[in-house]
């Protein structure tokens, strides 16, 4: 079993702008101005949708080479709901996280409606950040 591990790291820069750093590639995460953030970068919430879309559109490409589908594009909105409630600490009974998440798919190839339904079934299977919001995925909290 080939298995591969993933590793960024974060730092506070000032109020909420935080500096990410993966791999080669440095990210900015803020807050809008209007929660008191400079609106540097997406907020958190914002990345976690981008990065469950670009993993999806992802595997997309890779099913699509392997099942010899011409992909000719693939657009994807990626929409979610959580309770303000529940973020803000208001009511401890509220999830923090989104309730709902909607994938809205435009994909243009050579297939019908029903073949490109199925497709994309089977890359949100395949694809690795679906996977840790449809399974719990244990989180291990240490101090550095």
């Amino acid at each position: 079993m080939a298995k591969h591990t993933v590793k960024v790291d974060l730092n506070l820069i000032e109020n909420f702008k935080i500096e990410g750093k993966a791999g080669n590639h440095t990210v900015l995460i803020d807050q809008p101005k209007n929660v008191k953030g400079t609106d540097a970068g997406p907020n958190p919430s914002e990345y976690f949708l981008l990065s469950l879309g670009g993993c999806i559109i992802t595997i997309a490409r890779m099913a699509a080479r392997q099942k010899r589908i011409k992909l000719n594009d693939f657009k994807l909105q990626v929409e979610g709901t959580f309770d303000l409630d529940g973020l803000m600490g208001k009511d401890p009974n509220k999830r923090s996280g989104f309730e709902n998440i909607v994938l809205k798919a435009d994909i243009d190839a050579d297939i019908s409606d029903e073949e490109k339904i199925a497709f994309l079934e089977e890359v949100e299977k395949r694809c690795p950040v679906s996977d840790n919001i449809t399974n719990q995925s244990t989180i291990k909290l240490e101090l550095a």
